[in-house]
């Protein structure tokens, strides 16, 4: 493989992923920096989730590298890349019973070893994932007695306590109302803003447009458009990406794309 520049940050260079022989993503390609928010779009069965999982180190690509901080995450040990980029699936597992305060302690795993045991770092870590998720006050309570916002606020704190400098989040919104979906988009600008990576798979279009630095546009397995929202997200794309007739319009305050579809009725 050729070598990349060491910088912080994320940086994917041609990567090739597939299953059973046959190829998923072909050629992805981009690099981002620490405290931006890249938003991975496209339609069902694009290849969002294989390169999310890929770049997480859970599917070995067939060709191709990822740099997380600077360094090759397939040169690390699993343990030393957990250090470097977190992820949190679309549908995560929690032990049955488990309170909010044990889930975010599984956040600290990387960081444990024979050599070293639970310590006030890892503490200060649990609390201050907590403080940022505003889930304080739920510590003690089960994770499976929580709304669907709140359960997804404490996750986000178990990914957060990992102290990653590259934060994956897979369709972080799924499921949730409108409040929801903006407190916890609210939630990964700040996690950026405090000097993180920040990349999530997103199926709102006009979402990812609002609150991502960079969008990454993706069909049929290849990266199509890749650029900042209010320069990427036009009628073209969303034609060649949904087969959907649409216009855009510029939100109020901050001129970020808005998707409005065309009905197909004519009415």
């Amino acid at each position: 493989m050729t070598s990349m520049t060491a910088t912080p940050g994320l940086a994917v260079r041609a990567l090739r992923a597939g299953y059973s022989g046959r190829t998923v993503v072909e050629g992805a390609e981009f690099a981002l920096p620490a405290g931006q928010v890249a938003a991975i779009v496209g339609p069902n069965g694009c290849g969002k989730s294989t390169l999310l999982r890929t770049i997480a180190r859970l599917h070995r690509p067939e060709s191709g590298e990822v740099h997380a901080d600077g360094a090759d995450i397939w040169r690390l040990s699993r343990r030393q890349a957990a250090r470097r980029i977190a992820l949190l699936p679309q549908s995560p597992r929690a032990p049955e019973a488990v309170t909010v305060a044990g889930l975010v302690r599984y956040g600290r795993h990387p960081h444990q070893g024979l050599l070293r045991q639970w310590s006030r770092e890892d503490e200060h870590a649990v609390r201050e994932a907590l403080e940022a998720t505003g889930t304080t006050g739920l510590a003690a309570e089960r994770l499976d007695r929580l709304s669907g916002g709140q359960r997804q606020r404490c996750w986000l704190a178990m990914v957060l306590a990992q102290q990653t400098p590259v934060v994956l989040l897979d369709e972080p919104t799924s499921a949730l109302d409108l409040g929801h979906v903006v407190d916890v988009l609210e939630l990964v600008r700040e996690v950026a803003a405090a000097g993180r990576t920040v990349v999530m798979v997103q199926h709102d279009l006009a979402a990812a447009a609002r609150y991502a630095d960079t969008l990454i546009a993706m069909k049929a397995g290849r990266i199509i458009a890749h650029g900042e929202p209010r320069d990427t997200v036009d009628e073209a794309l969303v034609k060649d990406l949904y087969a959907l007739d649409a216009d855009i319009l510029r939100a109020p305050g901050d001129a970020s794309p808005v998707v409005v579809p065309r009905t197909r009725t004519g009415n």
